[in-house]
């Protein structure tokens, strides 16, 4: 009884690795024409993902290219430029073809502009290449209400921004001086990334918006296009013929990113509410 066993599991066994053989042979896709797919979607809060996915395509040789969609208004500053600073490291070694959904501005510029190439819709939103801070003023409403803060604290700007007041002169004068200076490091990310003289960029970095086809007349952009195109786009620039096997990550529901998209905004995080955002206003 063994024995027959044994013969038809080796029987099965061969059969399996010859229609296996059969298949790579007579398939259009070989095993290493893959182009790995990521999508960054909604306001970027945590770059940690992302970052992981591309390093993780980046290192995988059966990897031949990566086509990012991007459809984001932007967000934190510090996410976006880890993101961007991943996109710059990985178009050294592979390329990054960039597809701009309905909305890539802002913060969801910073992170294509490093791209090999972008490709957007002409009704594309992008641009708003600009650095905006928020803080709430309760101070008023506080008073209504008879309640009033009390500050120690062992410097004359540790409660910059607080809720409970103002911004006075000075404490503007620091805060624009910050906002500047990120907004200086977001226009040279975009003239290395697009290969654009610095004051040309900073030209168009006044926070306005752009559609795709004013972005393509803008240099902001390559190519008007959906994401087949980017896919198609991507595939060509890496000498794959026929259809490539697109690889991308398993899209798990989470509440608590859902949650954060939708009322990040409406709640501060801290008490002088002061957050520093690459982020076109909606």
């Amino acid at each position: 009884m063994k024995k027959v066993l044994l013969f038809f599991s080796a029987i099965f066994i061969f059969v399996a690795v010859i229609s296996l053989i059969l298949a790579l042979l007579t398939s259009r896709v070989t095993i290493g024409d893959k182009i790995a797919l990521i999508k960054v979607e909604g306001i970027i809060l945590n770059s940690a993902d992302t970052v992981k996915e591309i390093k993780k395509y980046r290192d995988d040789p059966s990897i031949k290219a990566i086509v990012l969609s991007v459809d984001s208004p932007g967000g934190a500053v510090v996410p976006s430029a880890e993101i961007y600073d991943e996109v710059r490291k990985t178009v050294k070694k592979k390329k990054v073809v960039v597809s701009m959904g309905s909305l890539a501005a802002s913060g969801g510029y910073y992170i294509s502009s490093p791209a090999s190439k972008i490709i957007a819709n002409q009704a594309t939103i992008t641009g708003s290449i600009g650095v905006i801070m928020e803080t709430v003023n309760l101070g008023s409403l506080m008073e209504k209400i008879g309640v009033k803060s009390e500050v120690i604290k062992s410097g004359q700007y540790k409660d910059l921004a607080s809720l409970y007041r103002g911004i006075g002169k000075e404490e503007r004068m620091i805060l624009q001086g910050v906002l500047d200076d990120i907004h200086g490091q977001f226009i040279e990310a975009v003239a290395e990334g697009r290969r654009m003289p610095f004051e040309r960029v900073r030209g168009m970095a006044d926070g306005r918006i752009f559609t795709g086809k004013q972005a393509l007349e803008l240099g902001l952009i390559d190519k008007l296009g959906t994401l087949q195109d980017a896919i198609r786009e991507a595939a060509d620039m890496v000498g794959i013929k026929g259809e490539p096997q697109i690889v991308t990550k398993k899209e798990d529901f989470s509440l608590k990113e859902l949650l954060s998209n939708k009322i990040e905004n409406l709640l501060p995080r801290n008490r002088s509410s002061l957050r520093i955002n690459y982020r076109m206003m909606f």
